[in-house]
């Protein structure tokens, strides 16, 4: 598991809080280390609302592949 801290530090240093992807593991990550203290309801609501915004970005990285991921 990502640590939340370790990956919002990271976002910060490299300036990297434009980057969706990112803000979307560093939501998930947050809510992994949160899990033991939500009901089950709580954090299923919690994973679709993430996983619904995750959606959401399509593909916007087509054609940027270079420049977002090193490659």
């Amino acid at each position: 598991m990502i640590n939340p801290n370790d990956l919002g530090k990271y976002i910060a240093a490299t300036d990297s809080a434009s980057q969706p992807w990112l803000l979307v593991q560093l939501r998930l990550s947050k809510l992994m280390a949160e899990k033991e203290h939500l009901s089950d309801e709580a954090y299923l609501a919690r994973l679709k609302d993430i996983h619904q915004d995750f959606m959401e970005l399509g593909e916007w990285w087509h054609g940027r592949e270079a420049e977002l991921f090193g490659e």
